[in-house]
């Protein structure tokens, strides 16, 4: 007799949960890519393009807004992209079951990073903010206390926060407690770091700002294009669809829009004069000789082909060709961060508000490197060293007895001349 071999075998449930996959998850295929999914063999790519290059012309359009407005808004714009930094990144590696047995815990993070802003920004604003108010005796006053007393301001304000901390710990979640404390302060880090650098540079003179931004942008541009048409050379691991060709390509790319980009900017002034206040409203300065052009003739049988005689070039245009390199060789090493660090969480993005392109922080990972150099070079080979009173007695007592003498005869002279002249 033959018997159903399934008959009295309990019906036994596996128990398995599915769970659906978050959007910004790496899909199975794409976490086991070798680096052979490239641009140029994806199926997909013309749709990605297309949702990719609209949501770029919306980016670009709100940023030629703001970048017409003028400083304080670019500065507002730096602050918004923060708070959607600062959100993400929150979000990244919080748990929101244990979050619910934790009430006010994020808003901790938020008083962290608040904390933090005003830090940040009262120490690089001082000098804006002290310009704005001196006609106003109460608003000078209550400035310049903001300002005197800020440390103090911030500091007890920080340690509200870390008392606060210490009252709400609790056994059971005590571990997850104190690494979302430390991942609250490497997102501090990282975020203010590069915003900090950003906002110093806007002060500078927004040509110092728009210029390594968009040669960023650029580059991640060219970098897309030339992988999406030629890339068949895997770069690096980290990312699989990056490829030498595009790496290559958006090289040549950026050094040469940087040359040609910093003439147009430079042609500005509202663009290229330093903001010594908080109003608003475009600038108007004698321009800086980094932005007076020099001319130079061409050969004759040049001038005959291309029917110019001299060309003009802004000396500034030759930092821009450091920045344009700097942009394109070392700046993409935070983007090569970012993607280790997003396939160490297994996440394709480390957000979704801009389609096509992921999160805030996708878009600004090369940024936040590259406004620190901006600013490191600025510093360091474009605006002069000024000489204090101090450092110029030191190097006059280092002269010998004659030097000294021929010094002072010289100096007595220009002082009777400026003298004369006022008579």
């Amino acid at each position: 007799m033959n018997m159903d071999h399934t008959i009295g075998v309990p019906l036994i449930s596996t128990g398995r949960i599915r769970h659906r996959r978050r959007s910004n998850e790496f899909p199975p295929e794409f976490s086991k890519s070798n680096g052979s999914q490239f641009l140029i063999n994806d199926q997909n790519k013309y749709r990605s393009m297309w949702i990719r290059a609209y949501s770029s012309m919306w980016m670009l359009g709100v940023v030629s807004v703001v970048i017409y407005l003028g400083h304080l808004y670019m500065w507002g714009m730096v602050v918004v992209i923060q708070i959607f930094m600062a959100s993400e990144l929150f979000n990244l590696l919080r748990r929101a079951r244990e979050d619910k047995h934790l009430p006010g815990f994020r808003l901790l993070k938020w008083h962290f990073f608040f904390t933090g802003m005003l830090f940040v920004y009262c120490r690089i604003l001082n000098q804006q903010l002290v310009n704005t108010v001196t006609s106003d005796k109460f608003f000078n006053r209550l400035v310049s206390g903001l300002l005197k007393y800020q440390m103090v301001i911030c500091y007890f304000l920080y340690i509200a926060g870390f008392m606060w901390f210490i009252l709400t710990l609790t056994k059971k979640m005590c571990k997850y407690q104190f690494g979302q404390y430390a991942w609250t302060h490497m997102i501090l880090i990282v975020v203010f770091t590069q915003s900090a650098f950003t906002v110093a540079n806007i002060f500078e003179g927004m040509f110092w700002c728009l210029l390594p931004a968009s040669l960023i942008a650029i580059n991640d541009v060219a970098a897309y294009f030339f992988g999406f048409f030629f890339g068949r050379t895997p770069l690096i691991k980290l990312s699989p669809k990056k490829t030498w060709e595009g790496f290559i390509g958006a090289s040549v790319a950026t050094a040469i829009s940087a040359f040609i980009f910093a003439n147009i900017l430079g042609r500005f002034q509202w663009l290229t004069c330093p903001r010594k206040d908080l109003s608003t409203g475009w600038l108007q300065c004698d321009p800086d000789p980094l932005f007076k052009p020099e001319y130079f003739s061409l050969p004759d049988w040049l001038s005959q082909w291309i029917h110019w005689k001299e060309v003009s070039v802004l000396p500034v245009q030759w930092h821009a060709l450091c920045l344009g390199l700097f942009a394109s060789i070392i700046a993409p090493f935070g983007g090569f961060f970012a993607s280790g660090f997003k396939r160490a969480f297994k996440i394709k993005d480390f957000g979704a508000s801009i389609p096509g392109h992921g999160g805030f922080t996708d878009r600004m990972d090369c940024q936040m490197v590259m406004s620190v150099f901006a600013y490191i070079y600025h510093q360091s080979f474009v605006v002069p060293q000024d000489y204090s009173v101090e450092m110029i007695l030191d190097q006059i007592r280092s002269l010998s007895l004659e030097e000294q003498q021929a010094l002072f005869m010289k100096l007595g002279q220009v002082l009777k001349g400026r003298q004369f002249g006022q008579s």
